[in-house]
């Protein structure tokens, strides 16, 4: 039995969830979450101090009942509430498990194309850069975390 981000054993969890813009990636009473933060990597554990930080893109972590559960996130914001609960605004999150490697590899091709094929202004440089940089967090978060998560998709 859980209440209020407690179970049935009197340990405390946390309340985290992650949003997008697409809607809600993931919602659960977990352990601890690990995020790539401007000012390095946190982990957030129960009790944790308010806090407010920009999220860069990389790989969450998220262990909950010793399980861990890894995602790839392009970025966004993560706000730790009192009350051991934790929001993340994500621009984009996927779960290594869904992640289709050579989806992700062709994106990431392609955007590299356009950059060198075309002269680009600095905003279309700048959304081209960050779509690099997305599809090789997705890319590196599958190809780290493939088979315990059901990718079969290795490359090197």
């Amino acid at each position: 039995m859980k209440s209020c981000g407690v179970d049935i054993l009197g340990m405390t969890k946390l309340n985290f969830e992650i949003t997008t813009p697409e809607g809600v990636v993931y919602k659960e009473e977990v352990d601890q979450v690990t995020l790539p933060t401007q000012k390095g990597e946190i982990t957030v554990l129960p009790n944790h101090i308010p806090l407010v930080a920009i999220l860069k893109p990389g790989e969450l972590k998220i262990v909950k009942n010793k399980e861990e559960e890894f995602l790839a996130c392009a970025g966004g914001y993560i706000e730790v509430l009192p009350g051991n609960r934790v929001v993340v605004l994500a621009d984009n999150a996927e779960r290594a498990k869904d992640i289709d490697i050579t989806r992700a590899e062709a994106a990431r091709k392609q955007a590299e194309d356009l950059l060198k094929q075309k002269h680009t202004d600095d905003v279309d440089y700048a959304a081209l850069a960050g779509k690099i940089e997305r599809e090789l967090t997705r890319l590196r978060v599958a190809r780290r975390h493939p088979a315990k998560h059901g990718n079969p998709q290795i490359e090197k």
